[in-house]
């Protein structure tokens, strides 16, 4: 049973390890497979207010940032399967976190309003000022852990972005 509270972390802690080194890091550059976060996936999110169209069409439908995040998500699964039997609880634990991250992270590009309220850090990272913070999506224990997390949503700094957001509308 110690394989579920290992498995919670693990899962953390390699979504923030994938977020900052892969995703933002080798994802800068356009050549790289990973471009999709930083050059349409986080652009889409600061252009439409969080929201990601992407997430609107199903993955097995287009290859975009949305399926390619889903297939590195099965691969992982995929990849790891040969620990479930002797890890099973682990094992399971890595798989079920890789669906609440897909599902969570679906939902909040889906529902901006929803992200905001149920996972802020992951609003902050996509909205505040600083995109090179809050590197994970479903629980914001390691960017606590290694002091990456900044909030700011609710916070003085975002009041006159969602006042003139507002006023514009």
């Amino acid at each position: 049973m110690i394989g579920i509270p290992l498995g919670l972390l693990a899962a953390n802690a390699s979504e923030w390890l994938m977020h900052k080194y892969v995703l933002h890091g080798l994802g800068r550059h356009k050549a790289s497979f990973w471009s999709f976060h930083w050059h349409d996936h986080h652009r889409n999110a600061r252009k439409h207010g969080h929201l990601d169209p992407d997430y609107r069409v199903p993955p097995w439908r287009a290859w975009n940032g949305q399926s390619k995040e889903a297939a590195a998500l099965v691969a992982t699964a995929v990849v790891m399967a040969p620990l479930a039997p002797v890890a099973p609880f682990f094992y399971g634990t890595i798989v079920y976190s890789a669906v609440n991250y897909y599902r969570k992270h679906k939902r909040a590009h889906l529902d901006p309003a929803w992200a905001r309220e149920h996972l802020p850090w992951h609003y902050d990272h996509h909205m505040g000022p600083n995109q090179n913070a809050n590197w994970c999506v479903t629980r914001p224990w390691f960017d606590i852990v290694m002091g990456t997390r900044e909030p700011y949503a609710g916070t003085a700094r975002e009041r006159p972005v969602v006042a003139r957001t507002q006023q514009a509308a």
